[in-house]
């Protein structure tokens, strides 16, 4: 990696640090909801620095090329962070429906003048 391309990662997985911890602390964001990009601005920052993980790991897995291990590796991330979400909108919209009954009936039970 040259040094250019990794002085950029560097400063962009900074940038995203510091986006994430101003909108955390904005309370705009769930702390919650955006571990995983903590984590992932983080593990970039790592790659940036120490550009041999990710090509230790790629040799130790059996990949021929680095990036193919990167692809993999961050679209599985994105997949499940994706299955984490769907769980999440499923409770949501069950709770919803809920809420919705209840306000119905109450709506049905109130004597209507």
């Amino acid at each position: 990696m040259s040094l250019t391309l990794r002085v950029l990662c560097v400063i962009g997985a900074a940038l995203t640090f510091w986006i994430i911890v101003r909108r955390i602390k904005k309370a705009s964001a769930r702390i919650d909801d955006v571990i995983v990009w903590i984590v992932f601005s983080l593990s970039l920052l790592v790659v940036a620095i120490f550009p041999n993980i990710p090509t230790f790991l790629a040799h130790l897995f059996g990949f021929q090329a680095t990036s193919n291990f990167v692809f993999l590796a961050v679209i599985t991330i994105l997949v499940l962070r994706e299955f984490t979400n769907t769980l999440k909108i499923s409770k949501l919209n069950a709770r919803l429906n809920e809420l919705i009954e209840e306000q119905a009936l109450q709506a049905k039970e109130e004597p209507h003048e």
